[in-house]
């Protein structure tokens, strides 16, 4: 197994603090913190220089944690997300227990069941969901390898993992999907 155990102490010790976190994820590089914790997803939107009523994604460990965080998901979701090669991040209606500034203005939130190893296994240890957007100043192009993050991202976030950052695979950002009564409609192919 990869030695990662130290990112994720440092990474626990300042999510509980209401910090930043940019981490590897299972699709591009994110920018992450609590995501029940206002003040830190507030963080996130001055860091990236974005609008606060754009909504962000959060990612959870597994199935049950969508059913914690969402009024009342249609459970056919999950059979649609077992069938998909790509990340695949859902808009849900009726969001709960997350912060107000991470939601749509209509109540959804996007989430995604992250697959990814260190995501996984941090957002299980921390045990609330973890803010995800991509590590760039809104507007911006989306850093594909961490190399590419521009520096005042890097300087501004209260951690930045190690693991993974010589990784020079590219990375893409995941699908959206807005599902509705067992149809997926496809935002972000």
């Amino acid at each position: 197994m990869v030695d990662f155990e130290k990112d994720i102490e440092h990474c626990l010790t300042v999510l509980k603090n209401g910090g930043v976190i940019l981490y590897p994820t299972d699709t591009v590089w994110g920018i992450g913190c609590d995501a029940t914790n206002p003040d830190a997803v507030q963080k996130i939107y001055d860091i990236k220089q974005r609008p606060d009523e754009k909504a962000m994604i959060v990612l959870v460990a597994d199935e049950r944690d969508v059913l914690q965080y969402v009024a009342s998901p249609d459970l056919s979701v999950f059979d649609y997300l077992q069938q998909t090669t790509k990340p695949t991040t859902v808009i849900y209606e009726g969001a709960i227990g997350l912060a107000d500034n991470l939601t749509g203005s209509d109540g959804s939130i996007a989430i995604r069941i992250c697959q990814e190893q260190f995501c996984k296994h941090l957002i299980k240890r921390f045990r609330k969901p973890i803010v995800s957007t991509s590590a760039n100043i809104s507007g911006q192009p989306t850093a594909k390898i961490f190399a590419d993050i521009d520096f005042e991202i890097k300087t501004q976030v209260d951690y930045v993992v190690g693991y993974r950052q010589a990784d020079i695979a590219v990375a893409t950002p995941s699908s959206v999907i807005k599902w509705d009564n067992g149809t997926a409609t496809i935002i972000r192919p």
